[in-house]
């Protein structure tokens, strides 16, 4: 009986102490970011020293890479089964990367729920593939113009004020003219000096989808031929095309100076550059929405996103850090960080400057009336990007149109060929 006692007494020591352990225990949550030296850089590490401090469970250890090597490591790591808990990757990679599972579904994390419930719309359509939820965004993205008012007045063009105002097809065409002729050495910036790549896919898409084409047909994602090089695709193309024929638009820009230096007084682009520009041209400087160009204005949408890899080995608290940085005063530290559209309703309320009266409130607008629209949502989208972009630059060197178009078009159906149709695994 006292052996019994005895035995009894030293299991719940042994439970007592266990459990002391287990309450002890930190549990580490790797987390990579694409952020060299800078406001958003220093953004996340503070993100992280404010979660650190209110989680004695959970540790979270930050590595900061180079943006431009960046998917080169994460898919390195994918190969290595050595992806971190938490990481952060381009919008249109997100379909890529659940479709060969290197991250995993989100819908399943009921310290999520609050935070999917106040994103904005075309985060959510960003952040899903196969009908589930795999990434959370910060913050979303979008096109519009900004417009040097002292020029564009001395050419005695209109200044639009809200997206209902937007300039037509004609109206831009004729601006440009305008501005021309006024001595403006070239009207319109479209910051070709970014390079072929991703920016000729997010920044130029909009106006084939303007006039009624696309990359891919969206019902299913099976084919671009007949879509990218459709009818729409043609001419929205040619449009630009002829742009640079003009003199309109200085195709071998090498800088962000034209619209600066009052080069150019139209500066096709996103948020990312009104800090530099408001420095530059002070209470000149105005926002306009996009044109409707063909038969609806049509503007990007999506940004880099958070997802949980596939190889951590404690998603729960990678998903309590997820949902520490979809609050609103992450969400908030981040988006004054980098001049991004907060990707939360909550947070979006309450900036200065994409709320009513503010500087960037257009990009809020465009989001809200629904003509933002999001890179195709299909694990082919690294080869669609590839080929239009490659298409792009040829066009703008002068290449025949149609001639490029279709030559992305078999590029695509070929990938999705080989791979079958990219089946939801």
């Amino acid at each position: 009986m006292n052996e019994r006692r005895v035995a009894q007494g030293l299991a719940a020591a042994l439970a007592v102490t266990l459990a002391a352990g287990n309450a002890c225990a930190q549990s580490t949550v790797t987390m990579w970011v694409h952020a060299g030296p800078g406001p958003e850089a220093d953004a996340y590490v503070a993100a992280v020293e404010v979660f650190n401090k209110k989680n004695a469970d959970v540790k979270v250890e930050l590595i900061k890479l180079p943006e431009g090597s960046y998917s080169d490591q994460v898919n390195a790591a994918a190969l290595a089964r050595k992806l971190p808990c938490v990481l952060d990757f381009d919008g249109p990679n997100v379909y890529n990367y659940a479709w060969t599972k290197k991250i995993i579904p989100l819908d399943g994390f009921p310290e999520l729920a609050a935070a999917r419930a106040d994103m904005l719309p075309s985060l959510v359509r960003q952040g899903s593939y196969g009908g589930q939820l795999y990434t959370m965004g910060q913050f979303d993205s979008g096109l519009a113009l900004w417009v040097n008012r002292k020029l564009l007045e001395r050419a005695g063009v209109r200044i639009p004020a809200k997206v209902s105002e937007a300039w037509t097809y004609a109206e831009f065409e004729t601006a440009l003219k305008k501005l021309k002729a006024s001595g403006v050495a070239y009207p319109l910036d479209m910051k070709f000096n970014y390079g072929a790549g991703e920016w000729f896919t997010y920044g130029f898409s909009p106006l084939v989808q303007s006039f009624g084409g696309d990359l891919i047909e969206r019902n299913g994602f099976k084919t671009a031929s007949g879509v990218i090089n459709g009818d729409g695709a043609v001419r929205a193309l040619s449009m630009l095309q002829n742009w640079v024929r003009s003199g309109y638009v200085n195709a071998a820009t090498k800088d962000d100076a034209d619209f600066v230096k009052g080069k150019s007084a139209i500066s096709y682009v996103g948020h990312w550059t009104y800090k530099t520009y408001k420095a530059a041209l002070g209470d000149d400087l105005v926002l306009v929405p996009m044109p409707r160009f063909g038969s609806r204005a049509v503007t990007g949408a999506g940004s880099w996103n958070f997802g949980i890899s596939a190889h951590c080995k404690d998603p729960k608290a990678a998903a309590r850090v997820l949902a520490h940085l979809m609050s609103p005063a992450e969400v908030l530290r981040v988006t004054e960080a980098n001049g991004a559209v907060p990707g939360t309703q909550t947070a979006l309320a309450q900036s200065k400057e994409f709320g009513p009266g503010g500087a960037l409130r257009i990009y809020a607008e465009q989001i809200r009336e629904g003509i933002a629209l999001v890179r195709p949502q299909t694990p082919a989208y690294p080869v669609i990007t590839l080929a239009f972009s490659e298409a792009v630059n040829n066009i703008i060197a002068g290449g025949i149109v149609k001639k490029e178009l279709d030559r992305a078009a078999k590029k695509i159906d070929r990938a999705i060929e080989d791979n079958r149709g990219y089946p939801v695994k």
